[in-house]
């Protein structure tokens, strides 16, 4: 370029010949003249050199890239892999590195084929959403755990919803569509999806798909329409707004991994960041997302009055352990319900057991398959029978980590079994544990504190003191003195005699 200038202006200051250039700047004359054209030098494309140690293998490694196309991206070719296989299945004698300038060359024409070129679109505000499912890794309380993320974007704004979930099952699906309409304040006209397994019963042909059940009612009551994209990598652009989104969001908002204690304190940081990207542009765009969003919203559909129940209704056998097994997870339930039916009602994060119309357990969704959550409480009446399966009991251990089972009850224990044995202590400990159905357990507490403080190992006593910590007001009924029996606590009848004196 200097060279060029250099010699356009000796030329110009000069009046030099064309051979006088030449011989002062040391180039042929050829170049003289290109100077003289233009300033700008000419470009000089690379030969094309052949490849003849790949030729009679290069319509082999095309058909093995464009097959890639079909199968999942972790699984393709790499270079080295098509490199690999020339040589021990055909005995090609080809370097690696020009092995790796033709796959890049033949992969760069696949992309830029013509078949492959999308054209852009106008959305109408409030005609059309997306919805699909993203994977990413968390780790709640302290576990290395999958998470299924639900998002939801609207076409026109690009306003999005994301929401965690232990599944991708029916009940997320369904919980995450309820919960994004509330977001907006309304509902779009369209929303497109891909194969996704709760709301596709069977794949047909072309668009056409058998829809389940439980989404068609979904679909109905929020009066919005579905639309199915081409199955396979000829149908991967139909809603690359919603898959781009949630590469998008996990890669500003989810790394690091995120380190939480518990699934809705992760669900807090997405809203947060969720509210975060409402202020974003999106490429091309002069208002924000927010800005679009206000005029998207006059056009989404109303919501309906009636809210929609998201559960899906199992029923389930109740094992000789009073356990129920839902989605590879074991959950107990009262012994008394060993060997019956009971009905479930599963939520995303939740789920509620009853039994002839009746609420029998509740429990917090398991993140991780074939765990077991068991709640000390529905073992109590066995266990009262047979003191002796507490101490190894897992139901036990999981009141302990949870911290239902306090440091008040380990006192209480450990004195029962000193002063009764392990059965009678043990014993007194289950009867105070049943206090649990019907007074606060921070009640219990201080009841508990106040009898061992006196020595006694009544659960009676217990009682009474736990309801006069709720109301200090009420007098006692038994009087708690050090001079009542270290094992058991007797009422006092020193001023009976007295009564039935003054009665006569």
């Amino acid at each position: 370029m200097e060279q060029f200038e250099a010699i356009r202006s000796d030329r110009r200051l000069k009046n030099l010949s064309i051979r006088e250039l030449a011989n002062r700047h040391k180039v042929h004359r050829r170049t003289i003249r290109a100077a003289l054209e233009s300033a700008v030098p000419p470009k000089f494309p690379a030969p094309e050199r052949p490849a003849p140690a790949l030729g009679p293998w290069q319509d082999t490694i095309r058909e093995w890239l464009v097959g890639d196309q079909d199968v999942p991206p972790k699984q393709r070719h790499t270079a080295r892999r098509v490199w690999q296989r020339l040589v021990d299945e055909h005995g090609a004698v080809a370097a690696e590195s020009t092995v790796r300038a033709h796959v890049a060359s033949v992969r760069a024409e696949i992309a830029n084929n013509v078949g492959g070129v999308t054209i852009v679109q106008d959305h109408v505000p409030g005609a059309e959403a997306e919805v699909d499912f993203g994977e990413f890794r968390a780790y709640i309380d302290g576990v290395d755990t999958k998470v299924y993320m639900f998002a939801m974007r609207l076409s026109s704004s690009g306003r999005a919803f994301h929401r965690a979930y232990a599944t991708c099952a029916q009940e997320a699906f369904f919980d995450g569509h309820v919960r994004a309409f509330e977001r907006f304040g309304g509902v779009p006209g369209r929303i497109r999806y891909d194969n996704l397994k709760p709301a596709v019963a069977r794949v047909l042909m072309g668009r056409d798909r058998t829809e389940s059940d439980h989404f068609v009612i979904v679909r109905s009551h929020y009066g919005f329409d579905s639309f199915y994209c081409i199955p396979g990598v000829d149908g991967a652009h139909e809603k690359g707004g919603v898959e781009g989104d949630i590469g998008r969001f996990r890669r500003n908002h989810l790394v690091p991994v995120p380190q939480v204690k518990t699934l809705v304190a992760l669900n807090d940081l997405i809203e947060t960041a969720d509210d975060l990207d409402d202020q974003r542009h999106i490429d091309g765009r002069i208002n924000t997302v927010a800005m679009d969003f206000e005029t998207e919203m006059s056009s989404l559909r109303p919501l309906p009055d009636e809210s929609f129940d998201t559960t899906v209704h199992l029923r389930s056998r109740v094992d000789a352990k009073a356990r129920i097994s839902v989605r590879h997870c074991r959950y107990s339930v009262p012994v008394r319900l060993a060997g019956k039916f009971v009905d479930v009602r599963l939520g995303p994060t939740s789920l509620e057991v009853r039994h002839e119309g009746k609420v029998v357990a509740t429990h917090t969704r398991a993140m991780l398959k074939k765990s077991e959550t068991l709640v000390l409480d529905h073992y109590l009446e066995t266990l009262a029978r047979k003191p002796g399966a507490l101490a190894g009991s897992h139901a036990l251990s999981q009141a302990r980590e949870s911290g239902v089972f306090s440091a008040a009850h380990e006192q209480l224990w450990s004195q029962a079994r000193r002063s009764l044995g392990d059965g009678p202590g043990t014993k007194v400990l289950i009867d105070v544990l049943l206090l649990h159905r019907y007074i606060d357990a921070g009640a219990i507490d201080v009841g508990i504190a106040k009898a061992l403080s006196v020595g006694c190992l009544d659960s009676a006593v217990i009682a009474i003191e736990a309801r006069r910590h709720l109301a200090p007001g009420l007098a006692p009924v038994i009087p708690i003195a050090p001079a009542l029996h270290a094992e058991r606590c007797v009422p006092s009848i020193d001023g009976y005699d007295d009564l039935l004196e003054q009665k006569q």
